[in-house]
């Protein structure tokens, strides 16, 4: 196991703490089970899509919730009654939780579950406040004044 010490960095650096949590979330994503599989697909400049194999687990079974910049996938398969002996399980059923750091401003679209495999849209959604824009640069002179006629025109009768 490597650890990596942030703290040159923090003495000259303001605000780079959430770099420090999402190593930290890093490494303990790789010594996470690796159930259930899934796929992480670029299918556009903004837009991705999550993909993970759920065999055996509906729509209701299956929890997604988005806090702070993480997006939370579980999964508990509600407790059925065995109609039968099983002699061999090779489908896995157990419950799971799994856990996806979100770069800022990435918003889930939407999920859909699909013959055994859960689809999460995701897009990149910038705000305009954050898009850059064009200032437009005066002349450094004042505009001229147009004065308004207040009096109506009054015609002779």
């Amino acid at each position: 196991m490597t650890t990596i010490d942030f703290a040159p960095l923090f003495r000259t650096a303001i605000g780079f703490d959430r770099m420090a949590r999402l190593m930290d979330t890093a490494q303990a994503a790789a010594d996470a089970p690796a159930y259930p599989p899934y796929n992480i697909e670029k299918t556009g400049d903004d837009s991705y899509r999550l993909t993970m194999a759920v065999a055996g687990f509906g729509p209701n079974d299956i929890e997604l919730t988005v806090k702070d910049n993480t997006l939370i996938v579980a999964g508990k398969v509600a407790g059925e009654g065995q109609k039968s002996e099983v002699l061999y399980r090779g489908i896995a059923g157990r419950a799971f939780e799994r856990r996806f750091v979100l770069a800022d401003h990435i918003v889930v679209e939407g999920a859909d579950l699909q013959n055994g495999l859960l689809h999460v849209g995701l897009k990149r959604v910038v705000p305009e406040s954050l898009k850059p824009r064009r200032i437009a640069i005066g002349s450094g002179q004042p505009e001229p004044k147009t004065i308004a006629n207040d009096v109506p025109n009054q015609a002779a009768a």
